[in-house]
């Protein structure tokens, strides 16, 4: 049974509480409106460290800092005109910018992973931004579970899997996006699109003119931002893709009106193919099926197109976590 205990509502009473057990850097996992995130002073070397412990998270992968706004932004990161027109039209929101670090930046160099840059966002969650207000500083914060697993939507998924190593779970509900943020790189004269996010490929072009598709590192590379593992948002029990069928003792998970077969259990992202209720219902639905019962999970097909881009990259290192498993990042 899942212990509870440290779950806190999601009230004034609660962000109070959270503020001040990040000022004692203390670690509070907190919603926003793409998952929950794990959060720590983002200026205290300590308190950054105790997320990487907690995680069980590779030190070569940095970590994305909240801030209110652009304002706040600009203490920390160097932001140039290409991040003032996107943080006009996507801030507060699911969009984080990698960008350099300014030379007198407060933060702590834990943050940025032995880099030169820093990744920066500002969510638009009533709670999360409450707590910024209150807490008066720079959270870090990655998402609340341990590295590799499936991402928390809801404060009893982080309660699953980080337990006590979560000093307080602020319960917000249950995260309207679903997915983590989409990551572009301005460090660069070439914009570069780092993780698929709510905020699509198309949408960042429309206001930028072309950016790269980095979303896959170089073989041997560090990371430039997370989410950028091969193997990453992994279920227990292997995930099958672009399933047309079920095997025996496999769970489906389908997408519209693809539904076939009779497995013990099927669970659809949207049947009425809303690839915004499909991103929400992901990581939940995910570990809904991740149970001893299934052999593995069968995915229909999903369109490769706007946020099924970004539901898709999530898919495909869930199904690579199981296809070498030494690599997997919760085994090291």
């Amino acid at each position: 049974m899942t212990d509870r205990a440290n779950i806190i509502p999601g009230n004034d009473d609660g962000v109070t509480r959270a503020a001040i057990h990040l000022q004692a850097c203390r670690l509070v996992a907190f919603p926003t409106e793409t998952v929950y995130g794990l959060g720590a002073d983002a200026r205290d070397d300590q308190a950054v460290a105790r997320i990487f412990e907690a995680k069980n998270r590779p030190s070569f992968n940095p970590l994305i800092v909240h801030v209110l706004d652009v304002d706040a932004a600009s203490l920390y990161g160097v932001l140039d005109e290409r991040a003032r027109q996107l943080s006009d039209t996507f801030w507060p929101g699911p969009l984080s910018f990698v960008v350099p670090r300014r030379p007198d930046c407060t933060l702590s160099l834990l943050v940025s992973a032995g880099l030169d840059s820093v990744a920066l966002r500002a969510p638009v969650h009533p709670l999360a931004r409450d707590l910024l207000a209150k807490f008066g500083g720079p959270i870090a914060a990655p998402s609340a579970n341990t590295a590799g697993e499936v991402s928390p939507t809801h404060a009893t998924h982080v309660a699953q899997s980080l337990g006590a190593k979560a000093d307080m779970i602020l319960d917000g509900g249950a995260c309207a996006v679903g997915l983590e943020s989409t990551v572009i790189d301005l460090c660069s004269e070439q914009p570069a699109l780092l993780r698929h996010g709510a905020i699509t490929h198309e949408q960042l072009e429309d206001i930028l003119g072309p950016v790269e598709d980095a979303t896959r590192p170089v073989d041997g590379t560090a990371p430039r931002s997370p989410g950028q593992l091969a193997r990453h948002y992994a279920p227990r029990i292997p995930v099958r893709l672009n399933a047309r069928d079920t095997g025996p003792d496999e769970a489906l998970l389908c997408f519209g009106d693809s539904t076939f077969g009779n497995p013990e259990t099927t669970l659809n992202l949207s049947p009425t193919g809303d690839l915004t209720e499909a991103a929400a219902n992901l990581f939940a639905f995910l570990r809904q099926l991740d149970t001893p019962h299934h052999r593995a999970i069968a995915v229909t097909p999903i369109p490769e197109t706007d946020l099924g881009r970004a539901i898709n990259d999530r898919l495909r290192r869930a199904a690579e976590a199981h296809a070498d498993p030494k690599n997997d990042p919760r085994k090291g």
